[in-house]
């Protein structure tokens, strides 16, 4: 049984309590939020169109840095610049296997796939965490490569620009689809949006290679590759957590409670065999309430429409809620 899910609660901003830390700024930036009720978008074929549009979006905006960078990097030959610019490309290799995967979630289910496909946007995910590793290998590659051979940086002043530009971008992108991966629940558009932050950083770094070339320190320069490459991995272990635990058919810690204290009220004598899941970015529930057995059928109708209105409301993703009914035991 599935209830029409109810208005839309009012936003909430997830701000920084008064007097957090550095640290704790820099935690929150780097470890992706796979849920944040009071932003969700409360309709599947909505949630879609707002993934969908972050994608392209994202997809313009990455293009156009790393198609400056690669400019830079032929004329300049900086490695942490060419790291910076691989893991640009990383995202335009993955970015399109995600709007593929976006659009397939729309198609109806099946006599095969009676679940549907949205579970192809979790799949693509951990093809987003293949190409991040990918790039990282790519860029201790030539990380190493640059510290064994000498190597004449050019055009330090435009290296200089474009990191600074490609810190900006990546930024930008990266608020843009964490804010949209975090509404619509997706696990994967959070994951992109974590590897642009890392771009981010990544090109921030770029400018400390850059005034060590200033300096005659030409090995700063793939120092910094290596470094960066150590972030990428970090990255990836963050991001492809959640991923892989929403192909194990995992939830977050506290999931379990909220349907259980949500189903809770007037009639409902006990809540259990609570189960939930991820497909994609909309969340599956079921569970069984005990009810007075005296019951009939159409007096137990109103209260299992109410457990599903309360379910949605407390769980916004939730797409679908299948409530059983069996008698509590006498007491």
């Amino acid at each position: 049984m599935t209830a029409h899910p109810p208005a839309a609660a009012p936003a909430h901003h997830d701000n920084d309590p008064a007097g957090a830390g550095v640290l704790a700024r820099l935690r929150r930036a780097l470890t992706p939020h796979s849920h944040d009720h009071g932003e969700a978008i409360r309709t599947a074929e909505e949630a879609t169109a707002l993934g969908l549009r972050a994608a392209w979006v994202s997809l313009a905006g990455m293009g156009a840095t790393a198609l400056l960078q690669i400019v830079i990097v032929a004329l300049s030959g900086s490695v942490a610049l060419l790291a910076d610019t691989l893991h640009n490309l990383g995202h335009l290799a993955t970015t399109i296997p995600l709007i593929i995967a976006f659009r397939l979630g729309r198609r109806s289910p099946t006599a095969r796939y009676s679940y549907g496909f949205r579970r192809a946007e979790d799949l693509v995910g951990l093809l987003i965490g293949a190409v991040i590793a990918l790039s990282a290998a790519l860029i201790v590659w030539e990380s190493v490569r640059a510290l064994t051979e000498a190597r004449d940086l050019t055009h330090l002043g435009w290296v200089l620009a474009a990191a600074l530009i490609g810190a900006a971008g990546n930024e930008l992108v990266a608020r843009y689809r964490i804010r949209a991966g975090r509404r619509i629940g997706s696990a994967a558009l959070i994951a992109e949006g974590q590897h642009a932050r890392t771009d981010a950083m990544t090109s921030l770094a770029v400018v400390v290679g850059v005034i060590g070339a200033w300096l005659g320190l030409g090995w700063v320069d793939p120092l910094i590759g290596l470094l960066i490459a150590a972030m990428v991995v970090l990255v990836l272990i963050s991001s492809l957590r959640t991923v892989i635990r929403r192909l194990m058919d995992g939830i977050e810690p506290g999931t379990a409670t909220t349907l259980v204290e949500a189903a809770a009220g007037p009639g409902v004598h006990a809540v259990r065999d609570v189960r939930a899941r991820w497909i994609g970015h909309r969340m599956e529930a079921e569970l069984v309430i005990e009810v007075d057995p005296a019951l009939t059928v159409d007096d137990a109708r109103p209260l299992v429409d109410q457990v599903e209105d309360r379910l949605h409301a407390a769980l916004p993703r939730l797409e679908r809620a299948l409530v059983r009914l069996e008698p509590a035991a006498p007491r």
